[in-house]
């Protein structure tokens, strides 16, 4: 039934109903659906399949140690508040459990009716203890008392041994034993160490690292750990019988909550925290189907679990370990390589080696499109020419998430070593990478760097790096403003937009915010850039509304936003005041989206789309279009998505692009994915998501990713 337009309020605001949003947590789950479903797609070859079986898995373990756990405790204590559509927390809870259900028993089926058995046909097999050859049964026991046997730790259960805690994602046996002579019976614990190999390869020489390709010719068989060690469970327990034996999993909650203005030290707290998170209250618990009914009923009572929070499956658990499966070195079974070609802008002359980075910036501002286009060979090689060059004073760097062995982080070591005036703002509480970035940011503090951690009560996402160098008797300022993480490795696999400039207003404002980050400047002002959290927001209802008021006088009008997540209310209402106006809404979404679009009367002229493929659609990008044709576009880029943590709680920062053809490049990339040609999900009214890859006579449309590699490739750009 459609909307009645009446029923809501002028200009700025539009009361109830609530069900013109979408559920965020239910919508979390319908984006892992999608990767679900990319996992079934028999068009993808097969391991990059089995890899995202393995990223489904990694996805639903934080959805449940965060967003489950939070709401869990929230109704625990008595906080917590009907959700944007109205529905009660219990309720809402009571949803996720339905559809996460679903998803694992989809999830698990897929391994096990669908890609194990073309795994097999490829010469891949996972296979249990039973079906090992002679040779290949001496292999694993030679495995397990070499590298196995001596870091497995026994725990038992019995008046003299408490029920052991059991660490968050661990993967564990739980094992009944009887004694031969009392008869009494016995509860264990075994758990498998993270540092040992998901799968052991028992093929000839053997092991999981085994560099040899794999193939019909040349099978691997791969036996998992967990089943290697249940098999010598009598080396573990000398003198006692075997009852029962099979696994189990917990998932707690490991969410930090860090009050800043009560800690001197952020660092400190922080640490405290971390080791407090060890010891969360689980929310989840998985087991085989096989258990024992009496160590399935002691882990419930020990753990304090309800029913509503056991799941019960197949073996094998913890899929995220098919990772290992994944990284076979079957080319053929993975996407073809894409080699990431350097920026044509930044391309080195002939002579040199290496571009100059500050003389391709002074030139031009230059817009990048990773992992297209590469890191190493731009941001990379920037901060690092930065760093040895003996003309720049001072480099200051926003760092949220990056590796340990980072060429980013030596490159600032070096600097600071060198004598100059390194700023290194550090997100040590960017999740489930806080204990990676206190032992870098340490690092950093010994070599002189000097480290600040934000804004008391914010965390600082923007993706920001200045440089100052002293050029012909004077300073100039070089900066990198981008929607991605400082992180070399997943910059590879994550598509994200960056810009090089030497441009003295936008280099102006990113000085100004560093000055804010690191010292008291609350009442700062831009003029390229917005800044969360007093002016994203606003920012954005404002180009809103200016396409609204265009549609409403007749002008034609179009809204394009490309983002991970859109949540916030505000916003939402903003696009449907547009969509009842006239204005076309394009929304590119990777994640959560609580809008719904396609309602008469309310967002008939709202589209939302989803894309998933090789790389992770990582980048923020919003494009305002007026005019005849939609000649006259605005386009911005940056590092906030629509939701409240990013407005309201993190320093983020959206760049506005100036040269014409990096707006239209932008724009490009949502011709490309609003194509009726390029495959793709869209969103439906009732919040259900369809996915298109052919088109009407059968044909398969083309794939998003793919055209943008094979589009880089031939704008002339280099192999880097």
């Amino acid at each position: 039934m459609p909307y009645d337009v009446t029923a809501f309020g002028e200009e700025h605001a539009l009361p109830a109903p609530h069900d013109r949003f979408l559920d965020r947590e239910l919508s979390w789950l319908a984006f892992n659906q999608r990767v679900l479903e990319t996992a079934a797609d028999a068009e993808i070859p097969l391991l990059e399949r089995v890899s995202f079986l393995s990223i489904f898995a990694s996805n639903l373990d934080e959805f449940f140690m965060v967003r489950v756990a939070g709401l869990k405790r929230r109704i625990s204590t008595g906080l917590a508040v009907p959700s944007i559509t109205g529905a009660q927390p219990r309720a809402v809870m009571r949803s996720i459990s339905k559809h996460a259900r679903m998803l694992v028993r989809r999830h698990a089926e897929l391994l096990r009716d669908v890609l194990r058995p073309q795994l097999e046909e490829e010469g891949i097999y996972l296979v249990g203890i039973d079906a090992l050859t002679r040779a290949e049964r001496r292999r694993v026991d030679e495995f397990f008392f070499t590298d196995v046997f001596p870091v497995l730790t026994p725990l038992a259960v019995d008046p003299a041994h408490p029920f052991p805690y059991v660490s968050g994602l661990s993967l564990n046996l739980g094992i009944l034993l009887r004694h031969p002579r009392t008869g009494v019976e016995h509860f264990a614990r075994v758990k498998v160490p993270p540092v040992l190999p998901r799968f052991f390869n028992v093929t000839e020489p053997g092991g999981a690292d085994d560099p040899r390709p794999i193939g019909p010719d040349s099978p691997g068989r791969f036996v998992a750990i967990e089943h290697i060690i249940a098999a010598h469970l009598g080396s573990l327990f000398e003198g006692m019988e075997v009852v029962s034996s099979s696994c189990f999993r917990v998932t707690r909650n490991e969410d930090l909550e860090v009050e800043e203005d009560d800690a001197e030290n952020l660092l400190k707290a922080l640490e405290k925290e971390l080791l407090r998170r060890r010891f969360g209250p689980a929310v989840r618990l998985e087991v085989t189907e096989d258990m024992d009914p009496r160590a399935r009923e002691l882990l419930v009572r020990e753990l304090g679990m309800d029913e509503s929070e056991i799941y019960e499956l197949p073996e094998p658990l913890d899929l995220r370990g098919l990772s290992a499966l994944s990284a076979i070195p079957r080319e053929d079974l993975h996407f073809p390589r894409a080699v990431p070609v350097m920026n044509r802008d930044l391309a080195a002359e002939e002579s040199s080696d290496q571009p100059d980075a500050f003389k391709a910036m002074r030139e031009r501002e230059i817009l990048l499109h990773h992992p297209y286009e590469s890191f190493s060979t731009s941001v990379q090689a920037f901060i690092e020419q930065a760093a040895a060059d003996p003309d720049v004073l001072a480099i200051k760097q926003t760092l949220y998430r990056t590796s340990g062995d980072s060429p980013i982080v030596d490159a600032l070591i070096e600097a600071a070593e060198a004598g100059k005036q390194v700023l290194a703002v550090v997100e040590i509480k960017a999740r489930f990478d806080e204990e990676n970035n206190i032992t870098w940011a340490r690092k950093l503090e010994r070599a002189g760097v000097h480290v600040v951690y934000g804004i008391v009560g914010l965390k600082t996402h923007a993706k920001l790096c200045l440089v100052v160098r002293h050029e012909r008797g004077r300073l100039a300022r070089y900066a990198h403003v981008g929607t991605g993480n400082y992180h070399p490795k997943t910059a590879r696999l994550y598509e994200d937009l960056g810009l090089l400039t030497a441009d003295p207003v936008l280099t102006q404002d990113v000085t100004k915010l560093f000055n804010q980050l690191s010292g008291y400047a609350p009442r700062t002002e831009y003029s390229r850039l917005l800044v969360a959290p007093n002016h994203v927001r606003e920012g954005l209802l404002s180009h809103i509304g200016e396409a609204t008021r265009r549609a409403q006088r007749g002008e034609r009008a179009r809204i394009r936003i490309k983002v991970n997540s859109i949540v916030d209310e505000k916003l939402i209402d903003a696009l449907y005041l547009a969509s009842r106006a006239g204005v076309q809404v394009q929304l590119f979404v990777r994640g959560i989206c609580a809008i719904r679009p396609g309602i008469a009367g309310l967002s008939e002229n709202i589209e939302v789309r989803s894309i998933l493929g090789r790389y992770l659609e990582h980048s923020r990008a919003f494009v305002f279009e007026h005019g005849e044709d939609l000649a006259h576009a605005e386009a911005l880029i940056g590092s906030s998505d629509l939701m409240h943590r990013n407005l309201d709680r993190r320093v983020e920062a959206l760049v506005r692009l100036e040269r014409p053809e990096h707006i239209a490049k932008v724009r490009e990339m949502f011709d490309l994915a609003f194509s009726d040609g390029t495959a793709h999900f869209w969103l439906e009214p009732g919040g259900q998501w369809a996915r298109r890859t052919h088109d009407a006579e059968g044909a398969p449309l083309r794939d998003y990713q793919d055209t943008l590699v094979r589009a880089h490739g031939r704008r002339g750009g280099l192999p880097a």
